[in-house]
Parts: structure tokens; C-alpha cells; sequence
């Protein structure tokens, strides 16, 4: 009890900025087994591990995600100046917006955890918002044999949280955390969102499957159903997903992953798994049209938050498929991903789909590997509507880091992008982005 109301009062103290992350000499980071550390031990970890350590009482564990960026983009398009309106949004170098997460995670009885995640400043969203919050059960609180041998490789998390479709969003920038992610940006079409249910997980010397079933939706609702001129009665559908895969360290120097992952829809007002990120990208107004405020007020980046990415516009039926592929040898990781997606909005009668290849090779070296170099190929065709044929966007990143502390990452990449097979009375024909981005970024 002791314990408990010293935590609560350092809660309330680093509320206020009274006080550092120390409790009777001691740090609170990482005192909650099994959670995925904020700093850069938390680089190349995937679905947590099995809590069977004992509980000796409530704790806390404090961190949080900064991000500062200095982008030097330039962007151009067929158009050239002042032509059929297809002129470009003006950049200079400068500095972006930073933005910032705060986590928090409780370990509240044997073997139960809660984690709420706050956005406290996001390109998208300039005010604090949360993120999600839930509940993670890797054992039971009831008596008996049965709960126990259940509960041995099983993991129950119900809530509001970063559904796991795929491996790819394990290793994305999420706003103000970007450690992870040896690079600046995410994929073209950024499969990441976060949705309220329930995840059940088994896992066993290294093979592990999941099965997911949420409302397919960012926020909750109880609206009846919607309509559509195309589709009718759009009908509040739940999302059904699951992964399958295999993680193994070979030996001391190789380990290998595979996984598979598929999402369903059958309907939803408005599924957000291809839109779903509340924070935006990290390339800024980068082959954006001139902006004209709306009478909301709304600013330009605010509005543009999802430059260089690809919003495929499915999302009112969805079946999704991601495959991928992990291999690290000594220093070495190689990470891979297919994907597929199809399916259509509510606007529409026929399915479109798309296909996304990406390839990164990341390199680390020096004392506890606190530099690395990358570079990354990732490619997307797809079916637009109101394009007749299908467009291709092409991305090539560069990338180098220096982690000056487990906390503290500097890093920095040279990026080109090119849009091709656009019609010529889209903004997008010809389009090309390129240039280099440098990021300080935080974590713990």
C-alpha cells in the first residue's frame, strides 16, 4: 500500500514537472516485465513476451517519445509554374513542427497490465489527444488448474489499441516516437490503426498466432446504420483479423521471423486501417497542392497531414493481406513486406485493389551498436478511383544514425520519390520528391 501511494504521488509530481522518474533511489523505467521498452532496447521486438514473473505490488512505468525534425525537401511535377492549376504547395528547408507521446504503464495484479498513450502534440492534431488505452492479461485472476494451464502461453488484451495486422507497424514512427524506425517515414500506404476489442494471443517455443475481432472503426460508436446512393444501409461490421508466424533465434548471431497477417471488413461507416494515423507523416507538404484555409481555420499541415504517403481510399469494405519477413545476422537486419489490399468505399460498386513491396537492410555497428546505416526500397501499384489505370509510386530512402544514449537518437536520410503512369490532369503526373531529412528523437 505503501508503494502504491508513493506511486500516485509521483504520477501526480511528474504531472507538474516537480520531480525526476526516482522513487526511493530508484528508477521506474522498466520495472513492469515483458512490457517493450521506449528506448532503443525495444528496437527489434514484436509481440511481448509471456509475464511469469511474481508481483510484489502496483507499479508504474513513466515514458515518453520527442521529436524535432529539419527537413531540406524540394518537389516538382510536369506541371512546372503557373500551369493548368497544377502549380505545387512552395517549400524551403526549415524546421518541422516537433511532436511529442506520453506513456503510461501499470503492472496492477499477477500478471495484469494497463497502458494508456497520450499524443501531447502531433502534425495532425496540434492538441493533446489519447491515443488508446487497455488491458493486458498474460494470467488470470480466478483459482484453478485450468486457468493456469490456459494461461501458460496465452495473452488476452481488450481495450482500445494498435491493432497487430502485420509487423511492419512494430517498426514504424508513431508521432513523437520515432526510435524505432531506423528510417524518417513510414510505408506509402501506412497500414497502422487503432480500434476498440479484444486480441487473444498463443505462443510456443517461438511460434505464435493471434486472432483479432474489433468495431473497424478509430472511434466508437452507436450510430445506426449509415447510407450509401452506391451501397445502401452501410451495416456497422466488426473487423475480423488474425496473425500466424514463426520467431526463433537460430543461434547466438542469426535470428529469422515470418508472420502473415489478414484483415476483413464485410462494411463500416468509415474503416480507418489505411487512414487511421492521427498524427501525420514526417515528410511535410511535399507534392501538395497551394492550400486555401477553409472557413474551419484548419492550417495547411494540419490539413495536409499525409504528405508522400498514399490514401487508397478503401474503407468501407476491406480484406488485407501483409506478409513479412525478418532476418538478422551479427549486425545485419533484413526486413521485408508484401501486401495486398482490396475492396472499396461507400461511394462505390466495384473493388479496387493494390499491391506494396518493401525491402530495408540496416546495418549497426560500434559499441552496443549505437550506430547504423539503412536503406530502403518500397513500391505501390494501385487501382485509384476516378484514375482508369492503375498508378505506381516509388520510394528510395538512404539512412544513417547515432544513438548518443539508449535515449537520445540522431539520425538523418536522404529520400527520392517519383509517381508515375498519373494521368496528365492529375497534380501528380511526372511528380517527383526528393531531398534529405534530419531528426533528433527521444525515447524512454
Amino acid at each position: 500500500m505503501k508503494q502504491f501511494i508513493q506511486n500516485i504521488a509521483y504520477l501526480l509530481l511528474v504531472a507538474f514537472g516537480l520531480t525526476p522518474a526516482i522513487v526511493n533511489g530508484q528508477s521506474l523505467q522498466g520495472r513492469i516485465p515483458n512490457l517493450r521498452p521506449y528506448d532503443q532496447s525495444g528496437i527489434n521486438q514484436f509481440e511481448t513476451k509471456k509475464d511469469t514473473g511474481t508481483f510484489d505490488g502496483i507499479r508504474v512505468r513513466i515514458g515518453a517519445g520527442f521529436t524535432q525534425e529539419f527537413q531540406g525537401l524540394k518537389h516538382e511535377n510536369w506541371a512546372g509554374e503557373g500551369k493548368n492549376n497544377n502549380t505545387l504547395y512552395k517549400i524551403s528547408p526549415g524546421f518541422n513542427q516537433a511532436m511529442a507521446n506520453l506513456y503510461t504503464d501499470f503492472l496492477l495484479a499477477d500478471g495484469i497490465h494497463l497502458n494508456m498513450t497520450l499524443y501531447l502534440s502531433t502534425r495532425h492534431h496540434n492538441e493533446t489527444w489519447v491515443k488508446g488505452g487497455y488491458l493486458q492479461f498474460d494470467k488470470l485472476p480466478f483459482k484453478g488448474q485450468v486457468w493456469d494451464d490456459i494461461m501458460k502461453y496465452t495473452t488476452i488484451k481488450l481495450g482500445q489499441f494498435e491493432v497487430n495486422y502485420g509487423d511492419q507497424h512494430f517498426r514504424r514512427t508513431d508521432a513523437g516516437h520515432a526510435l524505432y524506425n531506423p528510417f524518417i517515414e513510414n510505408y506509402i500506404v501506412d497500414a497502422f490503426a487503432t480500434e476498440i476489442g479484444g486480441e487473444v494471443y498463443v505462443q510456443k517455443n517461438g511460434i505464435f498466432g493471434m486472432v483479432g475481432l474489433t468495431n473497424g472503426m478509430l472511434k466508437a460508436s452507436i450510430d445506426s446504420v449509415a447510407q450509401s446512393a452506391a451501397n445502401g444501409n452501410i451495416k456497422k461490421n466488426p473487423a475480423v483479423y488474425g496473425k500466424i508466424g514463426i520467431d526463433r533465434q537460430l543461434t547466438d548471431k542469426v535470428r529469422a521471423r515470418a508472420s502473415a497477417s489478414y484483415y476483413h471488413i464485410a462494411s463500416s461507416p468509415s474503416n480507418d486501417l489505411y487512414n487511421g494515423d492521427r498524427a501525420g507523416s514526417s515528410y511535410w507538404m511535399v507534392m501538395e497542392k497551394p492550400y486555401v484555409v477553409p472557413a474551419s481555420g484548419t492550417s495547411a499541415y494540419e490539413g495536409s497531414a499525409f504528405s508522400g504517403r498514399l490514401n487508397t481510399g478503401i474503407n468501407y469494405k476491406v480484406d488485407a493481406l501483409m506478409l513479412n519477413g525478418f532476418l538478422k545476422i551479427c549486425h545485419l537486419e533484413l526486413f521485408g513486406t508484401f501486401e495486398h489490399g482490396q475492396g472499396r468505399s461507400s461511394s462505390e460498386t466495384a473493388d479496387r485493389q493494390f499491391n506494396q513491396y518493401a525491402i530495408d537492410g540496416v546495418y549497426r555497428f560500434g559499441h552496443n551498436q549505437n550506430f547504423f546505416v539503412g536503406a530502403r526500397y518500397n513500391g505501390v501499384t494501385a487501382e485509384l478511383k476516378g484514375i482508369s489505370a492503375p498508378v505506381t509510386i516509388n520510394r528510395f530512402a538512404a539512412a544513417g544514425g547515432w544513438f548518443l544514449t539508449k535515449s537520445v537518437l540522431l539520425k538523418g536520410e536522404w529520400v527520392t520519390q517519383s509517381y508515375l503512369d498519373f494521368p496528365t490532369s492529375d497534380y501528380r503526373n511526372s511528380g517527383k520528391f526528393y531531398g534529405y531529412v534530419i531528426a533528433a528523437t527521444v525515447g524512454f
